[in-house]
């Protein structure tokens, strides 16, 4: 049986009540990979009854058998690795290196990580004459990103059944394989039926309104673009729905004239086209003091020009298609309005067409300098292969620039002074910050923004936290 094309309730694959199906497109050839099946409001409801009739018993679960659970998944996981690569690189396009090295293992990092929190996560005690209790808050829906389909799916799921809640997650339109193959490892790992749901759909809006009103549904975790996570916020409201939400970013990247303008110029080049650049914290505005501008942009361009973009099945290119036509579009829009405000292109700024990739969503590697706070790009979230260069003189007037955005999920500086570091860190309104390092994130750390960037935190102890309620008990017997 193909289980792509159906969904996972109740602990069965099951088909859609409404028979209707949609095909997934591969962006670095745009033909079908696959096919799933599209939810109705009363599939959705139906997983959600699910989710509920199981909750009470998984609520009480004890720790050493949610302990035994995430390690069956990680064997599980761990013995599917190619099966998971594969996944990635048809729905995304995804060179395999990045699939094999990155995305694939960032999943299993979750999970493993999860583990090691729950061993003596803290979920109450007695408090004087009182006692704390910590315990799920419920019923959640869970929604995915499809930029990085293993790690976002992950990073909601270990935390939600970590904390004993029961869930029910759409996964992102473009990417479902990707959760349709965790889904089946939870299967193989033995989850009691109703714990984990999964339903796909091609319009999330009617899922998304589901979750925000279904009265069962006690929090809401949504991964995406800030102006759908302040509709399905607004949505939730009426119940006072918990709601988790992480959003788009804009991030800087600070270069200092005392750092070295080669290896700053290194750092950002692997940074900012990894997935694609792709990611809600590659680096949008790349601020380099003025007196190093030259050998930084010389190591940049070299950088640039040496990336090679197309379908991720041959071994020798470095970047992927971007995800969609609409993407391709809206970089390509950026990119020709710095240009025409007087920014200047140094490398890429096209449509790749040329070479077998008439058929693909590929950009060129892009490399613009002299961009100013007038253009698209200085002030759009850009997810796409872009690296825009600003030049700056002053110390001060660089911390207001970087900050001079609604968004605030992370922020990059290079420097050798200790000083100047820690100014940065403490002024810079963003909740990832990353100091000489370009990845200063990982299951271990908890992951989320400032302002428009999002609510609450993925990741860590502070994920499972997310997902549970504080009771205060006060005896006097």
């Amino acid at each position: 049986m193909d289980h792509n094309k159906q969904f996972y309730i109740n602990g069965e694959w099951i088909d859609s009540s409404n028979g209707q199906s949609h095909d997934v497109i591969n962006p670095a050839t745009e033909t079908a990979c696959g096919q799933i099946t599209l939810a109705s409001v009363e599939d959705v409801d139906n997983a959600v009854k699910a989710a509920k009739a199981a909750f009470p018993a998984f609520s009480k679960t004890s720790r050493e058998d949610k302990l035994t659970l995430i390690d069956k998944i990680i064997e599980v996981y761990s013995a599917r690795m190619d099966d998971l690569i594969a996944a990635v690189m048809m729905e995304m396009g995804s060179p395999r290196m990045l699939a094999a090295k990155a995305q694939v293992p960032a999943g299993l990092g979750h999970f493993i990580q999860i583990k090691k929190v729950l061993e003596d996560f803290d979920f109450g005690g007695d408090l004087g004459g009182a006692k704390i209790i910590r315990e799920p808050v419920g019923v959640c829906g869970l929604i995915t990103p499809w930029n990085w389909p293993l790690n976002q799916v992950a990073c909601k799921v270990a935390p939600a059944l970590a904390a004993g809640c029961t869930v029910v997650l759409k996964p992102a339109e473009s990417t479902p394989l990707c959760a349709i193959a965790v889904f089946k490892i939870l299967e193989a790992a033995g989850f009691p039926a109703g714990v984990a749901n999964l339903v796909t759909a091609s319009d999330p809006k009617p899922i998304g309104d589901v979750f925000c009103t279904h009265p069962v549904v006690r929090k809401l975790t949504f991964t995406g673009s800030t102006a759908v996570g302040k509709h399905l916020a607004q949505a939730s409201a009426p119940q006072l729905k918990r709601v988790s939400m992480e959003l788009g970013g804009h991030a800087p990247f600070i270069v200092y004239d005392d750092a070295d303008p080669v290896h700053a110029a290194k750092g950002v080049s692997l940074v900012k086209f990894l997935n694609t650049g792709q990611a809600c914290i590659s680096p949008n505005r790349i601020f380099v003091q003025r007196r190093i501008l030259e050998p930084f942009l010389e190591t940049l361009k070299s950088r640039v020009d040496a990336l090679r973009a197309g379908d991720g099945m041959d071994p020798a290119n470095g970047i992927g298609p971007l995800i969609n036509e609409a993407a391709v579009e809206k970089v390509d829009r950026q990119v020709r309005d710095a240009i025409d405000k007087g920014a200047t292109l140094l490398a890429g700024g096209a449509r790749l067409l040329d070479n077998g990739l008439e058929k693909g969503c590929f950009y060129s590697a892009t490399l613009l300098t002299d961009v100013a706070p007038d253009m698209l790009i200085y002030r759009e979230e850009t997810f796409g292969p872009i690296a825009a260069v600003v030049p700056f003189d002053d110390e001060d007037d660089v911390i207001a620039m970087a900050n001079d955005t609604h968004y605030g999920l992370a922020a990059y500086v290079y420097t050798q002074n200790l000083a100047r570091a820690l100014r940065a860190f403490e002024q810079l309104q963003f909740g990832i910050i990353g100091i000489n390092d370009i990845n200063p994130t990982s299951a271990a750390a908890p992951f989320g923004g400032m302002k428009e960037s999002g609510l609450g935190r993925e990741g860590a102890r502070e994920g499972i936290d997310e997902y549970l309620e504080t009771k205060l008990g006060g005896f006097s017997i």
